[in-house]
């Protein structure tokens, strides 16, 4: 049976699974709920609770009798069922990088999600830093060429898809940096290369955060 990748109709945190599964070649389902009324009723008011989860949620991943929620968890599980793990040398380092990640995730989603009238104060706040973070992420992965060196592990599609988040909030903060060509060649990675020029390429059409959002991050209108 394939495995079931169940998140909203857009990027957010449920991107770095599908990014990871599509570059597994592996055979799997892209549960999507649809950001509709009817979507949203369906979810909260019939599968939520229906799957056997132990803490329902968005993303959520079935893989036989495995039913597990929390995208950091999906992603040490595909990590480790694709063999996208790091050495044990390097388990601590890139555990640190991961959650790094997602304090960089979570900073922006304050600022995507926050108040209307403090936006632009926040989001201001946010760029000032970014500069400084991405300094960051070039010296930890020198000469790389991915976060473990020469191995692709899960949290370079976890690093591909949050930093390209940032990217798209602020373009200028990443020209002419070693970030921008880390992503640049995990998105070559021929199985993601693929996918980014195929016209199936979800990106085109999901925005990164929900339409609600201060800031959705609509294709190609960032």
């Amino acid at each position: 049976m394939p495995v079931i990748l169940g998140y909203w109709e857009l990027r957010g945190l449920g991107e770095p699974a599908r990014l990871l599964l599509r570059y597994a070649e592996t055979e799997w389902e892209d549960a999507t709920v649809p950001l509709t009324q009817e979507g949203m009723d369906s979810w909260f008011k019939e599968k939520k609770h229906s799957l056997g989860l132990d803490f329902p949620n968005l993303p959520y991943l079935i893989d036989g009798d495995v039913k597990i929620s929390q995208s950091v968890a999906i992603m040490r599980y595909l990590g480790r069922k694709f063999g996208l793990v790091p050495s044990e040398a390097d388990v601590a380092r890139i555990e640190v990088f991961e959650q790094f990640l997602m304090d960089i995730r979570n900073s922006l989603s304050k600022v995507c999600y926050g108040d209307k009238e403090k936006f632009e104060t926040a989001k201001a706040d946010f760029i000032g830093k970014l500069a400084k973070q991405l300094e960051e992420v070039k010296g930890f992965i020198g000469d790389g060429p991915y976060a473990a060196g020469e191995k692709v592990t899960y949290v370079d599609f976890m690093a591909l898809e949050y930093l390209s988040h940032c990217a798209a909030f602020s373009p200028e903060s990443f020209e002419n940096t070693a970030a921008a060509d880390y992503l640049d060649r995990i998105k070559s990675l021929p199985a993601l290369k693929n996918f980014y020029e195929s016209e199936n390429c979800t990106h085109n059409s999901y925005t990164i955060n929900s339409p609600r959002a201060q800031w959705p991050g609509w294709p190609n209108k960032q």
